[in-house]
């Protein structure tokens, strides 16, 4: 179905990057709440269970906190209470660096890691049952269109 259709828009839309931008934010928000809903049992939200994987692929050295934040796929603007709310579920811990008292590092702690271990399967069945019907070459298509879109967007940011 066409966006303006899912939307019951009336008029047509002002451009084709309006209608392309609206329609990939609407994909996102179906795919992130579907996303939402396989991770609820587990009692994290998206912007944790991103946290989390960040963290276990960090390794045992972990990450400064605002390497973590850097690293997210969402931006969240309050990634210290972010990181809080982990911590006090043990799945991570905090320490200062011990060359620079400034610098906070987060490692994922062995429930963190037990629990993501758990979720992968899940978390791959979802993403599975999202997109797969796309096929291969669609994907990879998808994907490069992604990043070119993306790619000027950080080159402006980046100030080049």
């Amino acid at each position: 179905m066409s966006l303006g259709r899912e939307i019951k828009k009336v008029r047509p839309f002002e451009s084709l990057e309006q209608e392309a931008m609206l329609n990939l934010l609407r994909t996102a928000d179906v795919l992130a709440g579907q996303m939402g809903d396989v991770l609820k049992p587990s009692g994290l939200s998206s912007t944790q269970y991103n946290v989390l994987r960040i963290l276990r692929g960090a390794g045992a050295d972990g990450l400064p906190c605002g390497e973590v934040a850097g690293r997210m796929i969402t931006r969240d603007p309050d990634v210290t209470r972010l990181l809080d709310r982990l911590e006090k579920r043990g799945l991570i811990s905090r320490s200062r660096d011990g060359k620079d008292r400034r610098v906070v590092c987060a490692r994922i702690t062995n429930a963190g890691a037990k629990l993501l271990t758990e979720l992968d399967p899940v978390v791959v069945e979802a993403h599975r049952r999202q997109l797969n019907h796309m096929g291969a070459e669609q994907l990879k298509r998808l994907i490069e269109l992604l990043e070119t879109a993306r790619e000027k967007t950080n080159q402006e940011n980046e100030g080049t």
